[in-house]
């Protein structure tokens, strides 16, 4: 009796030794939300039977919302732009007082040669300075990233970063006291500049307007 069961477990034994071993999964790539290895053109592993299928359609995708972001990344889409147009609803060339009537100024400070700058107020305010010159804006300047110009440049790249984006559109100039390097793109007689940080290398304040003000302020280092 005892020979006769292990024969019969002996035979079960090298019945399943005999049998082929399951291939393990197939390494698919992360779901880009929940990183879940999983493909819509490959089956799960089948273990036994009968084999169970999974999709994309049956793993949850996760939202990600504004709310989940720190408030410091998030910029909205009107903030994200300065030209030689201006930025927002401070076009070069609009008058201080028309501004001062829609509630966009927050505070001024009046300098020599009837210049006039000024803070803003809304989603502008804190990304933006104003300079008035006979009550008509000449000059945005912001040292912040966001707004970039429309070729994608601004305050944090280094001057050989604008160098290759602007290629022969833009030129590094000195002041006339050469203590100071800047770099200037032409548009017509508006010019984007791009000045030095006082600590660290590359770019620290971006600023737009009439060549006759931006690059001459810059130039001789006075608005006067």
């Amino acid at each position: 009796m005892h020979r006769l069961v292990y024969v019969a477990v002996a035979t079960v034994l090298a019945l399943v030794g005999a049998a082929p071993a399951q291939a393990g999964p197939t390494p698919q790539p992360a779901h880009p939300q929940t990183g879940a290895g999983v493909s819509a053109a490959q089956p799960a592993v089948r273990v036994g039977t009968p084999a169970v299928t999974v999709t994309t359609a049956d793993v949850p995708v996760v939202t990600v919302t504004t709310a989940d972001v720190p408030a410091a990344a998030v910029r909205t889409a009107g903030t994200d732009l300065l030209s030689v147009q201006g930025a927002g609803p401070f076009r070069i060339g609009t008058s201080l007082d028309r501004l001062t009537a829609a509630g966009l100024i927050d505070w001024t400070v009046a300098g020599c040669g009837g210049v006039v700058d000024a803070g803003v107020t809304g989603e502008w305010a804190g990304v933006v300075l104003l300079t008035f010159r006979h009550g008509r804006l000449v000059q945005v300047f912001t040292a912040t990233a966001p707004p970039y110009s429309p070729a994608g440049a601004g305050v944090g790249m280094s001057f050989d970063r604008l160098e290759a984006v602007y290629g022969p559109r833009g030129e590094l100039i000195r002041n006339d006291a050469d203590t100071a390097s800047a770099y200037l793109v032409r548009v017509g007689s508006r010019v984007e500049l791009f000045t030095g940080h006082p600590i660290r290398p590359g770019v620290g304040g971006f600023q737009v307007g009439p060549a006759a003000f931006v690059e001459r302020t810059f130039r001789q280092g006075t608005a006067c």
